[in-house]
């Protein structure tokens, strides 16, 4: 087959398949024009270009904004907000979670407390391990570090970096304590 009759044959074959996808294209590219703008008033977001007017709301441009549909929540009855728990806090439970009898959470907390003690024997461990190799911003040369400097301040940057985040985990383990504690 000859060049010319090649080329003959590709431009048919291209005018057969460049409408197809031109509508493939346009279909692709069929969400984005039936997009509304949106508008943002503050924390709330609208897409109702009066209200956005009237309320001095400003166009969103060029981010995504995700938006999702939401029922109202019911007022509660009488009026009035609920009560936080006692000490002023909120509750960590949603009011519809299942109650756990004292016994049990007792339990519970004592296992939470006995996992954390054993974690903190294991971290002061560590921090006591790394401490001892430190040794006060002085570790022990190995033979290539005597030869290599930049690798024995790589390797004392290293075991300074450890020990710090050591501390940090015996610091949050003991704070997990206290507050298992109160």
């Amino acid at each position: 087959m000859s060049l010319k009759r090649l080329v003959q044959a590709m431009r048919k074959r291209m005018k057969h398949y460049t409408p197809i996808a031109l509508g493939m294209a346009l279909v692709a590219l069929a969400p984005a024009w039936a997009q509304d703008s949106i508008y943002r008033c503050g924390n709330e977001y609208t897409n109702n270009a009066t209200q956005a007017r009237e309320r001095g709301c400003r166009l969103v441009e060029g981010g995504n904004v995700t938006i999702l549909q939401t029922t109202p929540r019911p007022a509660p009855a009488g009026g009035a907000a609920p009560a936080p728990a006692p000490g002023g806090r909120p509750s960590a439970s949603p009011p519809s979670a299942p109650r756990v009898d004292t016994a049990e959470q007792r339990a519970r907390d004592t296992d939470a407390r006995a996992i954390l003690e054993a974690e903190l024997r294991k971290a002061e461990a560590r921090l006591a391990e790394l401490r001892t190799e430190y040794n006060d911003g002085a570790p022990q040369r190995t033979a290539q570090e005597q030869l290599n400097p930049q690798a024995y301040a790589e390797r004392t940057a290293e075991l300074k970096a450890g020990v710090a985040r050591a501390e940090a985990d015996v610091a949050g383990i003991k704070r997990e304590l206290g507050r298992l504690n109160r």
